[in-house]
């Protein structure tokens, strides 16, 4: 059989096989190699699971109805303000960690029992987005998610309501951006 094989393809197969070689090794060590901006990045499937899709909707729900300030929308346009498509998921990251950190954790007695169930999935979320990093100057994002915070901050509590009534706005938009 040897001896019906072309000249050079020995060499060709060897190159294929090498290459495929190290894509496996790449992919197995979860992707390294690869830039960090395909780290913004969230599985569908995420986004896809009525209970907790429902359960995020209703403590949204829940809270919007204790929030006494209609005026103000936190996640909408102003948001994105100069933020390009392929940033929106690092933005979103940022938005995610500061309601988590600053808003869920701290009031997370509140609006039972949606609260205990919806903060483990944006908590998952955050994790997988642990190393979505810009992959430019970020201080137009930072600009952004400052503002964001400045408005709850000024809110005060009718601010944490007020995000916890957006959580529905802060899934689409995660869903949007990461997906």
């Amino acid at each position: 059989m040897a001896a019906l094989q072309k000249p050079g393809s020995s060499s060709l197969m060897g190159t294929l096989a090498a290459s495929c070689l190290l894509l496996i090794a790449l992919w197995t060590q979860g992707g390294l190699a690869v830039p960090i901006s395909s780290h913004c990045r969230l599985d569908g499937s995420n986004f896809q699971q009525p209970y907790i899709t429902n359960r995020t909707f209703m403590l949204a729900k829940e809270a919007s109805l204790a929030d006494n300030n209609t005026d103000v929308r936190l996640i909408g346009e102003k948001l994105f303000y100069e933020v390009n498509m392929g940033e929106r998921c690092y933005l979103m990251k940022q938005v995610l960690n500061f309601t988590l950190e600053e808003v869920l954790l701290p009031q997370s007695d509140r609006f039972q029992p949606y609260m205990q169930e919806v903060v483990p999935f944006l908590a998952r979320l955050s994790n997988k987005l642990s190393q979505c990093h810009a992959d430019s100057d970020d201080q137009h994002i930072q600009r952004n998610v400052q503002n964001l915070k400045d408005t709850v901050k000024k809110l005060g509590e009718n601010g944490e309501i007020k995000v916890i009534g957006e959580l529905d706005l802060l899934f689409m938009a995660l869903r949007n951006a990461c997906n």
